[in-house]
């Protein structure tokens, strides 16, 4: 049934899409500079205070909006599949197999953001409710006749499909509309291809785009045409042309696999410098903060409100993709590193888990998760669910347990008090906070500093004013107990973990 409620001709957007100056993802690689003591491999919160880094990339990004008027009506298309798509007008389409009207309505306004991100203006919306999609053209026949009548009418030059479609779907459905069509991974590939920044990030984008597009190769007509073969290429070619020859598909196949084999390499070196700037962090016993959730639900607003790293702020999904460390204190001075992650999605492509995987890495290494929610959500309780689906396939696809979770519930400003009182019920446990005002973020803090791992050794020991090196590790790394200065040295009770418990224990009991 076409969903006229949700959508609208003249409006071209979902009927209340948020308008929200809150963000999401404003996270970039800036080569994570050590310390000045090179302990930690991250950057002190005091040089990155200056919001300039994330205005400007703000700044240029809007600078970079696609240019309206570039037809991809199928009768232009000379190239195969994987070429950069080109989203002007756009009309969506998705199949409502489970759930509600309100549950069907809401992935396709989520369909609606993601176009709008990529570029594209949003003229109308299909739902049909199915037990499954067709395995031919994803709708219906009869759904697909509408779709037709509504691309004519609308003037639409493309269509896109709230799911995954095969080879076979998106050949019928380009015959039948004769307009572009894509699917919502395609979608998703392309706003992450328009907003890496980093080499790490714009390798694992290409490389996921390359696994997507490689079984879905195709072309049109002449522009597949390659050498011809047997007695066609005797009489015609000459020498050189006989024989069967390599089509246009199968170059492109050979290729593409070659570029995927290069970027798998490159993506291997590059986590291993990722490894490198972790383990330094763990070998100092710096508790690791990840900053996770749902795409656009205020993380790298709350990373900037949490340490002040005026990282990229955009009212868009995926904003930007790169992670950003940084250092930060609890209140009692203990120090801890805050990640900033990429956000997640429903139905999160594969090939960009895959992909990402040494970035998504720091989410499972961490020893405390900060799940975001975005608390003007309609349903932010079906977002929590997508991404603790996400972190526990992480975990297990690298072995690790699921770190222990913190929910924060985040642009509280933007929600009336009744319905502040509902998401208290529908989450329990969950922190309450608006990185745009700072309510909230003082009692963040303490939770933080309450849910991070404490030092457990508690030792009593003498050291001598020779070794002031281990006197100033305890202040540091520890929990100071009791500190006394005697004629021998420093007396100290203290707690602390094992290695710095192990060296002390020649001077534990000791005077």
């Amino acid at each position: 049934m076409k969903n006229s409620a949700l959508w609208s001709h003249e409006a071209g957007t979902p009927a209340g899409a948020r308008t929200t100056a809150e963000a999401d993802d404003g996270i970039r690689l800036d080569g994570e500079a050590p310390l000045d003591d090179g302990d930690f491999g991250f950057q002190p919160e005091s040089d990155l205070a200056d919001p300039s880094a994330g205005e400007m990339a703000l700044e240029e990004r809007a600078s970079l909006r696609r240019v309206a008027g570039l037809s991809t009506e199928l009768a232009d298309i000379t190239e195969v599949e994987y070429r950069r798509l080109r989203l002007e007008r756009v009309v969506l389409v998705g199949v409502w197999t489970e759930g509600d009207a309100a549950h069907a309505e809401t992935s396709l306004a989520e369909l609606a953001r993601l176009a709008e991100t990529a570029g594209s203006e949003v003229l109308d919306g299909l739902v049909q409710r199915r037990p499954r999609p067709d395995p031919a053209t994803y709708v219906g026949s009869g759904k697909v006749k509408e779709l037709r009548d509504v691309v004519i009418s609308t003037g639409a030059d493309t269509v896109i499909c709230d799911g995954e479609l095969s080879a076979g779907q998106l050949r019928q459905l380009e015959d039948k509309l004769k307009v572009k069509v894509i699917d919502r991974t395609a979608l998703i590939l392309d706003i992450f291809a328009q907003h890496a920044s980093s080499k790490e990030g714009k390798a694992q984008v290409e490389l996921a785009q390359l696994q997507y597009f490689l079984p879905r190769l195709r072309g049109w007509g002449e522009a597949m045409s390659r050498q011809a073969g047997g007695r066609a290429g005797g009489a015609t070619g000459g020498v050189g042309t006989r024989g069967p020859g390599e089509t246009k598909l199968e170059t492109d196949r050979r290729l593409i696999h070659k570029r995927i084999s290069k970027l798998r390499k490159e993506l291997k070196a590059m986590s291993t410098v990722r490894s490198t700037k972790r383990g330094r962090r763990e070998a100092q016993h710096v508790p690791g903060v990840a900053i996770a959730g749902y795409t656009n639900a205020g993380k790298s607003s709350l990373l900037n409100a949490l340490t002040g790293a005026g990282v990229l702020v955009e009212d868009a999904l995926f904003a930007t993709l790169d992670p950003t460390t940084r250092r930060a204190e609890t209140p009692d001075g203990r120090p801890h590193t805050l990640t900033d992650t990429v956000g997640f999605v429903r139905h999160l492509p594969h090939q960009l888990v895959e992909a990402f995987r040494s970035t998504l890495e720091e989410v499972t290494a961490a020893d405390l998760l900060v799940h975001v929610v975005d608390g003007s959500e309609p349903q932010p309780h079906e977002q929590v669910s997508a991404v603790r689906t996400v972190v526990s396939d992480i975990a297990a696809e690298h072995g690790a347990p699921v770190p222990e979770e913190l929910l924060v519930v985040n642009k509280v400003d933007q929600v009336d008090p009744t319905r502040i009182a509902e998401l208290r019920q529908l989450l329990p446990g969950a922190v309450f906070v608006s990185s745009h005002s700072g309510e909230g973020i003082a009692n963040l803090r303490e939770l933080i500093a309450e849910r991070l791992p404490r030092p457990d050794v508690l030792i009593d020991a003498l050291v001598p004013y020779t070794r002031g090196e281990l006197v100033a590790r305890v202040h540091a790394e520890g929990e100071l107990v009791a500190e006394e200065h005697t004629a021998d040295g420093t007396r100290l009770r203290a707690k602390v973990r094992s290695d710095l418990a192990g060296a002390l224990r020649p001077f534990v009991g000791a005077g």
